[in-house]
């Protein structure tokens, strides 16, 4: 596609006059990381705006610089192009105008939004200590006699590897993501586990010598285990064990969740069910682009093939929905953006459906949702009603 179309695609979007046939187009190109970033620096912008104007006329300015825009479509293409992107630029520059008026003239005026919630990565010790990860600057971890054992290195806590220790038996920490984060965590062994918002991994400071690696998921992790074929890996999440050697796949396990998942990207891993600490039947084996499901109530475990880039996309904050239900997109969202929706649209609740969201705002992804689909929401109390 020509980049004056993508510009008028994304500022038809942004002035809310696309029609469905161009946002199908839309979609299509930002299936390209330069056409992303591009709109999101729309979105981002309008969405600032529109939040905090009341009384400068955005929509108005738009209007009239699109009917100029169209007003021009007899003139010869290359001057065409020109003044598309002359438009878009004073396009932008009304906008920036206008948020500016907002800024200083009514800079006392209350703005209802999402307040900011604090909740924080917290690191709780096996004596019951409990401290908080900062997501800014730098911080040690030590154990109970003060060594230091690991620290955080940007996004990531890195636990040093020690292979002198001669503990008889292993000590555990336990890292807890809150809704709305997303962190990192390097194992002393040198494996790597992406925890996904409302996730907990508890896991040894340092694996024995020997024995198996065992580490305990309340959650969603992307795991990427360092080889070593002495020492099979094991993730426990209450029911269900995953052993590994040394392979790169994705667990999502939430307590509240009718299933658990295991989707493998790379290596080999054996699934298999457990009841109060036994094993019960034989190991299922997945090859990669295989997920494998739990089902809690029944206790069965089934195959089948998947494309495994819609399951691990939320490692770079991407959601992705394939033909799941609304009730479980409404679930993920309130996990992404640590908010509380409570759906009162029955019809909707079991119908599935397919969607992509990219870095965007909750109340854009529900307003893409009320466009298409016959729903509505309000906002109360700073609960998402869906109705």
């Amino acid at each position: 596609m020509k980049a004056k179309k993508l510009h008028k695609l994304i500022v038809k979007y942004v002035a809310a006059t696309i029609a469905k046939s161009e946002l199908d187009e839309l979609e299509v190109e930002l299936k390209q990381p330069s056409n992303i970033q591009l709109f999101n620096e729309y979105v981002k912008l309008n969405y600032r705006i529109d939040s905090n104007m009341k009384t400068y006329d955005t929509e108005k300015s738009k209007r009239l610089l699109l009917d100029k825009m169209r007003s021009d479509k007899k003139e010869p293409k290359k001057l065409k192009l020109k003044s598309f992107f002359k438009y878009a630029a004073l396009i932008v520059l009304s906008m920036t105008i206008g948020y500016l008026v907002k800024e200083f003239a009514f800079s006392e005026e209350e703005v209802t939004q999402f307040s900011p919630k604090e909740n924080f990565i917290t690191l709780e010790r096996e004596d019951g200590n409990i401290q908080v990860i900062s997501e800014e600057g730098t911080t040690q971890v030590l154990d109970k006699n003060g060594n230091v054992v690991g620290s955080k290195i940007g996004n990531q806590l890195v636990y040093r590897d020690n292979n002198d220790s001669e503990e008889s038996t292993p000590v555990y920490n336990t890292l807890k993501v809150p809704y709305g984060k997303r962190f990192e965590l390097k194992l002393e062994d040198g494996s790597v586990a992406y925890l996904n918002s409302g996730s907990s991994l508890k896991y040894p400071v340092r694996f024995q010598k020997g024995m198996e690696r065992k580490i305990y998921l309340k959650g969603e992790a992307f795991l990427d285990i360092a080889k070593d074929n002495n020492r099979a890996f094991i993730v426990n999440t209450s029911d269900l064990n995953v052993k590994v050697y040394g392979t790169r796949f994705n667990v999502s396990a939430y307590p509240e969740d009718k299933v658990k998942e295991v989707v493998l990207v790379e290596g080999s891993v054996g699934m298999y069910a457990k009841e109060n600490g036994l094993e019960l039947g034989k190991e299922t084996l997945l090859t990669p682009g295989t997920k494998g499901k739990y089902d809690n109530e029944i206790g069965d475990i089934s195959t089948e093939p998947v494309v495994t880039s819609i399951y691990t996309s939320w490692v770079q904050g991407v959601l992705v929905f394939r033909n799941m239900s609304f009730e479980d997109i409404l679930k993920k969202l309130e996990r992404h953006y640590d908010v509380k929706i409570v759906n009162q649209n029955s019809q909707l609740s079991t119908e599935t459906f397919n969607a992509s969201f990219g870095d965007m705002s909750i109340e854009k992804i529900l307003d893409y949702l009320k466009s298409q689909y016959d729903m509505d929401y309000v906002i109360e109390n700073e609960i998402i009603i869906v109705k």
